[in-house]
C-alpha cells in the first residue's frame, strides 16, 4: 500500500475524526452552511471594490463526449420563426433535460446525495430518499442562495505546472502552499475553491474517460479543512481522485464532506476566467453568491456560481 493509499481501517478513523470536528446537534439540516455568519457575508461584500462579476460555472454541454456520455438535452419547442413580414407576434420556446450529478456539467451537491451505512448526514435515515425525491436534506436547504467569502487556490500554479494530471492529489500540503503563495489564509466560513487544472488539460489534449481517472483533493486534506470550518467546498473536478485511494469507498472525499462533515460540493466548475481576473488583480478572494434551482426534492442542482470583485 502506497503512501497515498488508505486502508479501510484509516478511511474509518479518518471518518470519525472529521465528524467528530463538525459535529452539530441531531436535528441540523444545515451542516457547515452554519459556518457563515451574517458579519461575514456582510465583510465579504464590503470587499467589493470594482463591481466586477465573474461565472465560475462551465457552459452547460449537449454533445457526446468521453467523459460526457449522457449529456444536457437541449430541444427546441417552438422555434419562434414569424414565416412572413406582418404575421404578429411568436415566442422561442426551448427545454433542457440532464444529469445533475454528471461528469461534465457544473453543480451543486445536497446533503442527501450520499448515502453511507445506511445513513445520510448526521445520522438520517436513507430512507427519506424515495422514488419522489428527497423529503430531507434536499437542495432546497440552500433555497435562499449560499453568500460569502469564495476564495480560490490555484494548486497548478503553486507546483508550476498547468494541471495536475490524473490520478493526482491535492494534499493538505498542497493547500497549505498555495495559501503561502497567493498570501491567503482559508477562514471560517469561506466557501472554498481548489483549482486542479481540469479545464486545462481537456482543452490542450481532448476529452477522456474522467469517471476512471481525475485529479482531486486526497481524503486526508479534508482534516484541514475540517478544522478551518469551511462552508462550502469546490472544484473544476468532482473533488474526488480517482481512482480512489481508499480501500472499499469509491468516493472518498464525498463521503466525509457530504456524509461527515455537511458540506455541500460543488463539481465540475470552470476557474479559467476566475484565475484570469485573481491574477489581473493580484487577489484570490471574493464575494461569491451560489445560487441552485429551487428543487424541493433534488439532491442537487445545476449551479452557475458568481464571483464578484
Amino acid at each position: 500500500m502506497s503512501d497515498f493509499e488508505l486502508s479501510a481501517a484509516e478511511f474509518r478513523a479518518l471518518y470519525d475524526r472529521v465528524k467528530q470536528m463538525s459535529r452539530r446537534g441531531p436535528a441540523d439540516r444545515r451542516g457547515a452552511l452554519n459556518n457563515i455568519a451574517p458579519a461575514q457575508v456582510t465583510a465579504a461584500a464590503s470587499d467589493v471594490r470594482r463591481g466586477r462579476a465573474v461565472s465560475l460555472a462551465a457552459p452547460i454541454d449537449s454533445e457526446v463526449a468521453p467523459d460526457n456520455p449522457d449529456p444536457a438535452v437541449h430541444q427546441m419547442t417552438h422555434p419562434g420563426i414569424s414565416l412572413a413580414p406582418g404575421s404578429g407576434l411568436s415566442f422561442a420556446l426551448d427545454r433542457l433535460a440532464m444529469n445533475i450529478h454528471g461528469n461534465a456539467d457544473s453543480h451543486i451537491d445536497a446533503l442527501c446525495h450520499v448515502i453511507f451505512d445506511g445513513t445520510l448526514y448526521n445520522g438520517v435515515d436513507a430512507r427519506a430518499i424515495t422514488a419522489a425525491g428527497a423529503a430531507e436534506l434536499s437542495v432546497e436547504v440552500a433555497r435562499d442562495g449560499i453568500v460569502g467569502r469564495g476564495l480560490l487556490l490555484d494548486i497548478p500554479r503553486a507546483r508550476r505546472v498547468s494541471w495536475l494530471e490524473p490520478g493526482d492529489h491535492v494534499t493538505a500540503d498542497d493547500l497549505i502552499t498555495a495559501e503561502a503563495a497567493q498570501g491567503v489564509r482559508i477562514e471560517e466560513g469561506d466557501l472554498l475553491f481548489v483549482r486542479v487544472g481540469h479545464s486545462s488539460r481537456r482543452r490542450a489534449l481532448g476529452p477522456w474517460d474522467s469517471a476512471s481517472a481525475r485529479a482531486g483533493l486526497h481524503p486526508v486534506a479534508l482534516e484541514l479543512l475540517a478544522e478551518r470550518r469551511i462552508a462550502v467546498l469546490g472544484s473544476d473536478g468532482n473533488n474526488d481522485t480517482a481512482p480512489s485511494t481508499a480501500e472499499g469507498v469509491d468516493f472518498p472525499v464525498h463521503v466525509l464532506a457530504i456524509h461527515a462533515m455537511g458540506l455541500h460540493l460543488l463539481d465540475w466548475l470552470q476557474f479559467d476566467d476566475l484565475v484570469a481576473v485573481c491574477d489581473e488583480l493580484d487577489r484570490w478572494s471574493f464575494l461569491c453568491v451560489i445560487v441552485p434551482l429551487r428543487l424541493r426534492a433534488g439532491t442537487g442542482s445545476p449551479v452557475n456560481p458568481i464571483a464578484i470583485f
